[in-house]
């Protein structure tokens, strides 16, 4: 067994004894004992380096029982693998019916959860508002007139850019004179390039005189 800094091991009789009811507890994780969900029914092929068997799966049937527990609350994860990934991806989901085939379908799953939520959170961020005493802050969508008028409303107390911030290093002033923005370009948020995407966006200044250059002209 590799063991790592504070992580449990099972070297000595006393940690066998130990991990026997949590084992067990996992071989029934499963109501009596079905396989866990997928997109699919396919099983995945072992992985021979890491000697890791994978269980079958057993396809999702449509059903609402979030809902119908009572939850207050469910984390939408469509990445790493995850069932909404499973979905979305062709060579993952091989289902015939309304979720599979098409790319469309394929989305559907994933539109129908995030919508679901969305419906259940009827006034998205208040319930959260209400229930924290720290200064609340906003992020992702916000234009100045949506920033400004939740800030307003006592929606939030702040409102974070981000991709307007990076297309944008004097956004503040552009905000407070209402001026035009630069239109940020998405392909290059992850590029290695030191220029290209980060530092070649014109300050307000620029594009003033590009805009008088071009007039006079």
């Amino acid at each position: 067994m590799q063991g790592y800094s504070e992580v449990p091991g099972i070297w000595t009789q006393e940690q066998v004894k130990a991990w026997k009811p949590i084992v067990d507890a996992t071989h029934h994780f499963q109501p009596d004992g079905q396989e866990p969900i997928s997109s699919t029914d396919k099983q995945i092929s072992p992985n021979a380096e890491f000697g890791m068997v994978y269980s079958k799966p057993r396809r999702l049937r449509t059903a609402w029982t979030a809902i119908e527990a009572g939850f207050d609350g469910v984390e939408i994860h469509g990445a790493q693998g995850y069932l909404l990934e499973q979905f979305m991806k062709d060579s993952s989901n091989d289902r015939t019916d309304e979720y599979g085939s098409s790319l469309e379908n394929r989305c559907r799953f994933a539109v129908e959860v995030i919508d679901a939520i969305v419906r259940e959170i009827p006034h998205r961020l208040l319930p959260f508002r209400k229930a924290f005493n720290g200064t609340f802050i906003a992020a992702y969508g916000y234009d100045r007139e949506e920033g400004n008028k939740v800030v307003a409303e006592g929606y939030v107390d702040l409102v974070a850019y981000g991709r307007l911030f990076l297309a944008n290093s004097d956004l503040p002033k552009r905000f407070e004179l209402n001026a035009p923005l630069n239109k940020y370009d998405h392909s290059t948020f992850y590029m290695q390039d030191p220029v290209v995407g980060y530092t070649d966006y014109p300050f307000l200044e620029d594009s003033s005189n590009n805009d008088e250059s071009s007039t006079q002209v």
